[in-house]
């Protein structure tokens, strides 16, 4: 089963069982309910904001949606053994393509609050790239290669070694600049 069926059919069975309509989901999670749908339906897994929001909506930590079997204790992830990989799509109803690929180092780690991920960083295909906002903050080191981040009014331009850490709440987008690069980056978001 792919990624993106995986997080649809979790999410519709999460939401049929708390018994929510998918026009109330969207109420709650400030998501178009087409969006939504296209989730569901295995179509799409939207970006990482959306995917936030509908987990808050539905009373969970976005690892839940992410996970499939539940990890007590520490949790080693060995070099090239990440969880497979998940492209977060764009917010819109119909969005397409993701420059990100989300390699995930923290799932299955029950009750944890922020969600480690390398994520490989493929150049963006526009002039200007659609900016995220939600709760929390994130960190992230450069690993390889150049990125650019926009963050509110401001550009930050990163290379291998250099790090960020920022709220989230803030719009912004990461990208790569000059071919594709690699970052570590963590996630918190409250719950």
């Amino acid at each position: 089963m792919t990624d993106t069926n995986r997080i649809g059919s979790k999410i519709r069975q999460l939401r049929e069982s708390r018994q929510m309509s998918i026009e109330q989901l969207a109420e709650q999670s400030q998501c178009h309910s087409d969006l939504l749908c296209r989730i569901e339906a295995g179509e799409q897994i939207p970006s990482l904001a959306p995917l936030m929001n509908i987990a808050r909506a539905l009373g969970l930590r976005l690892g839940t949606l992410l996970d499939d079997e539940p990890h007590q204790g520490a949790l080693v992830v060995r070099g090239g053994q990440s969880q497979d990989v998940i492209r977060f799509c764009g917010q819109a109803p119909h969005g397409t393509g993701s420059n990100l690929a989300f390699h995930s180092l923290g799932a299955g780690k029950q009750d944890r609050h922020m969600e480690p991920f390398l994520i490989d960083v493929e150049p963006t295909n526009t002039d200007t790239p659609a900016l995220s906002t939600h709760e929390g903050e994130e960190f992230i080191y450069v690993l390889a290669g150049h990125i650019e981040i926009n963050y509110g009014q401001s550009t930050y331009q990163l290379e291998t070694g250099d790090s960020i850490y920022y709220d989230s709440i803030v719009p912004h987008n990461v990208h790569a600049t000059g071919g594709q690069a690699r970052i570590l980056a963590v996630v918190y978001t409250p719950f």
